[in-house]
């Protein structure tokens, strides 16, 4: 029996990444996930994408949870509202976990240009994904938890703390992450509930494969364009870091922290898919010496 049987989690942009992976790790410890985002089978998200929520859900269910698919924007209050109705119907008003790892933003990200050089609409949009979506799903969702008297909410970013992260939009949107965590870590307390956010490093999902032009066979190959992606980890990682602190009956310690893949790792002795343990951390420190508390 997985140490999450029973337990109901919600994984808000479970479509692909690290959010897929969140969502399979649950799965794996024997939750029911409900698995929201927009690309569905025949109907695929902006990204043009080919993962969607139905492959989410089926591999959760393969490893021993229940995977539940609900097409939904989470950009949208009356569907975001819809999916946590139909979580408290079927559940009888009960949620364990939330984890908010909604995105999408890959095509809005312009690093070559000055914040005011590129485009207001894109660095708008990348707000409404990466920061309106989130408090959404926190808005509907942290009754449920409340509720219950207990639970965990997490929210995904990149980037420990409140350092900024290479250019304002997306800096904006990341760190807004650390802080929606520390401001529900205040709000849920009284309640039971524990918030925290959580980072991976240098992700190895699927579109960063794809943007290299590699496999999860070959991936290193993709150090001759950028050598920092030797350190990368894979959307695993941080599938085994959530499935790891939402098994820890102490992790209400962890209450509104910044934590990250690597050094929950070392503290919870899980590996990487291929048995490696990345420290983005300790890389980051040693590659770029003057941004070394940027990680």
């Amino acid at each position: 029996m997985g140490t999450l049987e029973g337990k109901i989690a919600v994984v808000a942009g479970g479509t692909r990444g690290a959010g897929r992976a969140i969502a399979l790790a649950l799965g794996e410890q024997g939750a029911t996930v409900y698995v929201a985002g927009r690309s569905t089978r025949g109907n695929p998200s902006p990204m043009q994408r080919p993962e969607t929520i139905e492959e989410t859900a089926e591999g959760v269910t393969a490893r021993g949870g229940l995977g539940i698919p609900v097409r939904v924007d989470l950009t949208v209050p009356e569907e975001t509202q819809a999916l946590f109705a139909r979580v408290k119907q079927e559940q009888f008003g009960r949620l364990d976990i939330l984890i908010n790892d909604i995105w999408g933003g890959d095509m809005l990200m312009e690093w070559s240009r000055p914040f005011w050089e590129q485009s207001l609409t894109h660095g708008l949009q990348m707000q409404k994904q990466a920061v309106s979506a989130h408090l959404i799903s926190a808005y509907y969702g942290a009754p449920l938890l409340a509720a219950a008297g207990s639970g965990l909410l997490i929210e995904i970013t990149d980037g420990v703390g409140y350092k900024f992260r290479g250019s304002l939009f997306y800096s904006l949107a990341k760190i807004s992450g650390v802080h929606i965590a520390e401001g529900l870590a205040e709000e849920l307390k009284p309640y039971g509930v524990t918030a925290l956010s959580l980072t991976p490093g240098f992700l190895r999902s699927e579109a960063m494969l794809d943007h290299f032009g590699v496999t999860e066979a070959n991936w290193r190959d993709a150090a001759a364009q950028d050598p920092h992606f030797i350190a990368s980890e894979t959307p695993a990682y941080i599938g085994r870091a959530v499935a790891a602190l939402a098994s820890d009956p102490q992790v209400a310690r962890k209450n509104g922290r910044s934590l990250s893949t690597w050094e929950l790792s070392e503290e919870y002795d899980f590996t990487d898919a291929d048995g490696s343990r990345p420290h983005w951390g300790r890389y980051f420190a040693a590659a770029f010496p003057d941004q070394a508390d940027q990680a």
